[in-house]
């Protein structure tokens, strides 16, 4: 399933975000990839102890807890704290399927506290489309590769199994958050299903509240999910 998330940050906080961001130091974003991947990769990063990083890694942990979209596509188990990239003067990501295992250290590089599965990988786009030329994310999928570069504060999520990339971006400058997030359900298509169902009986709780199958359609998404889920 590949869905945008709409106002996952409103824009005073990207833009306090962005001010934040502009004012620390980058690194080469080789520094979180894998050896295939690192080879594709060129872009800067913000380093995962750096505290500026860790203080809106926090902030948008805590507004994707409230933004009920987000919840009904992902249903998030886990979430890799959020990281910080910046693409520019030609920077660009080659085709590449994300690391199947992140693992989650304390302070940025010490030992290792947790570990997610990448089921779902997310970009949340910092930059409006209109500040910097390329930089599409082309996520390539059953019916073809979806460019995607979205309004700031916007998200989109994706099945982290795709293969895809980030185009040269070649004037002005792309900044966004990226992150990956361990699903209940493992299967993309089983989620899909769910998200579906579950975006059904919203739809139908508020054209008809009194509706007799509104409880039957519950219990069948609540038994889909205990079926599938590996909670």
């Amino acid at each position: 399933m590949l869905l945008q998330i709409p106002n996952v940050l409103s824009p005073e906080q990207v833009q306090a975000c962005r001010t934040a961001l502009i004012q620390t130091e980058w690194a080469d974003g080789k520094i979180t990839a894998g050896y295939q991947s690192g080879k594709a990769k060129h872009n800067l990063q913000l380093s995962e102890d750096n505290p500026i990083a860790r203080e809106w890694s926090a902030l948008i942990l805590k507004a994707l807890e409230q933004h009920q979209l987000f919840i009904a596509a992902a249903l998030p188990l886990k979430i890799f704290p959020p990281l910080f990239n910046c693409y520019q003067g030609g920077g660009h990501f080659g085709l590449h399927v994300d690391n199947a295992i992140r693992d989650i250290r304390a302070e940025g590089f010490g030992p290792v506290v947790d570990r997610v599965r990448t089921d779902i990988s997310a970009t949340l786009f910092l930059s409006e489309p209109e500040e910097y030329e390329g930089g599409e994310l082309l996520i390539e999928d059953t019916y073809g590769a979806k460019s995607v570069k979205l309004p700031a504060g916007h998200m989109i999520l994706y099945p982290s199994t795709s293969l895809h990339k980030v185009n040269p971006v070649t004037q002005g400058a792309r900044i966004a958050s990226f992150f990956w997030i361990q699903s209940l359900v493992r299967d993309d298509a089983q989620r899909t299903v769910l998200f579906d169902l579950d975006q059904s009986i919203q739809h139908l709780t508020l054209a008809t509240p009194d509706h007799p199958s509104l409880v039957q359609l519950t219990g069948v998404y609540h038994n889909l999910l205990r079926m599938w889920s590996n909670a």
